[in-house]
């Protein structure tokens, strides 16, 4: 057994995993989570308009790094990988995020492909599912960026087919279209069809008709999960596995739509720093449940908590 730390840095947010990791007799590795968490610093804010990292947006991201550092230090990892991720791959100024890692964190970060993302997160997705409901969609709706995968799952191992990534995120679609609170029809109308063409080269590239089941995973998802259960505060264990009707994720993602930011900030479950871009996300994900039960004929979402996160643990070991 070993212990190491992953630590996810998107547009939106920055996650720690501490886990131990155990081998299986097949070849495969088991977690054990020792410590999860997750801060909003949204590193990828202003980067769609402006195309750089702001000095308060690095600054933020540098603060949770640091509490981070000592989290895994105190907690005793052995081996750390810093995953960076959409936001980091289109600023001008990324040499400087670079060093900010280097410094805080004493490590140098990886800024990953999209389809390495996608793949990471399909790892980390499909581990908990029973293999006879695959082959697998996996979506993970991000900041930035969505991610669509296809594959099986056998029990002890991911085994990709197709994967994909595109620009199209909670805080891209936020900032490029949503300006009104709460945002105006034509506003929506326009978000939607940027988000019906952006995908569109995902699924051009990921052959979902073979898929059986969908599965979302990352902070959208599971934030409109809670959401939709109605939740008076958000609980992931309430959340992981949950499985949501396409009538229900549609319903949700207009409700959102609707309400002015401090009606959706009284909403028990929702972070507050997800409050101003929710309904972006939501968006997102109201899109693919459109596509994939055209495409694919599927009829309900489940929701991971488990996601590139966990594939990047599952990396290092």
């Amino acid at each position: 057994m070993s212990r190491v730390a992953a630590i996810d840095c998107g547009t939106n947010s920055i996650r720690l995993l501490v886990a131990d990791v155990t081998p299986r007799d097949d070849g495969s590795h088991w977690l054990r989570d020792v410590h999860r968490e997750m801060r909003i610093v949204r590193l990828g804010q202003g980067v769609d308009a402006h195309g750089v990292l702001s000095e308060e947006a690095l600054q933020r991201t540098a603060g949770a790094l640091a509490d981070y550092t000592a989290i895994l230090r105190r907690r005793g990892a052995e081996r750390v990988r810093m995953v960076a991720t959409s936001a980091t791959r289109d600023a001008a100024n990324r040499a400087d995020f670079f060093a900010m890692t280097r410094q805080v964190l004493g490590v140098e970060a990886e800024v990953i492909s999209g389809d390495e993302e996608a793949r990471l997160s399909f790892t980390g997705a499909v581990a908990d599912l029973e293999p006879e409901d695959g082959p697998f969609v996996v979506a993970d709706v991000g900041g930035g960026s969505t991610e669509l995968v296809l594959g099986s799952w056998d029990g002890a191992k991911a085994h990709v087919e197709a994967a994909r990534s595109v620009d199209v995120g909670c805080v891209r679609v936020t900032e490029r279209h949503l300006r009104d609170d709460p945002p105006t029809a034509a506003e929506i109308a326009e978000a939607e069809r940027m988000t019906h063409e952006v995908l569109a080269g995902a699924f051009g590239a990921v052959p979902v008709q073979n898929a059986r089941t969908w599965v979302g995973v990352a902070g959208t998802v599971t934030t409109l999960s809670a959401v939709a259960q109605e939740l008076p505060e958000y609980d992931s264990e309430r959340t992981h596995l949950s499985r949501l009707s396409l009538d229900k994720v549609r319903a949700t993602a207009d409700r959102l739509l609707t309400l002015s930011h401090d009606e959706r900030a009284a909403l028990g479950p929702i972070h507050p720093g997800r409050v101003d871009v929710i309904g972006g996300g939501g968006l997102v994900v109201r899109v693919l449940a459109d596509e994939l039960a055209t495409r694919a004929g599927i009829t309900e979402l489940v929701v991971s908590e488990h996601d590139i996160l966990d594939g990047i643990a599952l990396s290092v070991a």
